[in-house]
Formats: structure tokens, sequence, C-alpha cells
């Protein structure tokens, strides 16, 4: 009886751990980044028929600049654009010198 209360307990803390782990906040410095990057990508240069959802991939560089390392889409067209306006461009919302990938969705859409 006292191994399954055991069990029980560290399957419990297990659990709650993880679940734990798997929730992050939405903080004010993550709304901002997402806001500079909607400004960056503003007013493509080519005419949009459909929504377009893209995920970007990037870390930034010792002076804030964002580097580009991935674009998940199917399109090449948006992937180039993505990278073209967001490569070395500065950024104010972060200023953490660590080390970090950052994962964004995107979704551009047709006006």
């Amino acid at each position: 009886m006292k191994q399954v209360n055991i069990i029980v307990l560290a399957v419990l803390f297990m659990c709650t751990t993880v679940l734990s782990a798997a929730n992050v906040p939405v903080t004010k410095k993550n709304s901002e980044l997402s806001a500079e990057i909607g400004l960056l990508l503003k007013n493509p240069s080519f005419k949009i028929k459909e929504d377009i959802k893209a995920r970007i991939t990037f870390t930034l560089n010792k002076n804030n600049e964002i580097v580009v390392l991935s674009v998940d889409s199917e399109d090449l067209k948006i992937e180039s654009f993505i990278k073209n306006r967001l490569n070395y461009q500065k950024v104010t919302a972060l200023t953490n010198n660590a080390i970090k990938e950052y994962k964004v969705p995107v979704r551009i859409v047709q006006e």
C-alpha cells in the first residue's frame, strides 16, 4: 500500500511539473515584439490573393538585430519577403543578450 501511495504521488508531481512548464505566459515584451514584427512586415510589395500563414524562427544578435533562421511557409515568395524584411532589423522590445531562439506565427492578410 505504501508503494502505491509513493507511485501515485510521483506521478502527480510529474504531471504538475510538466503542466506548469508548458504554460508560457504572454508578457508585455512578447506583445511588443509581435507588434514590431507586424510593422516591419506591413505593406508587402505584391498582391495577396488569400491570407497566408507562416512561422518564423529567429534569434537576436548582440546588436539586437533579428537574424532569421527559418521561415516555415509553403510559398517561396512569402519566405523571401519575410527574410528580406526582417533580417538585420533592429528591435527595441527585447534587450536580452542571451542566445535564444524565438518562434513567432505570422499571418499576412489580404486588404
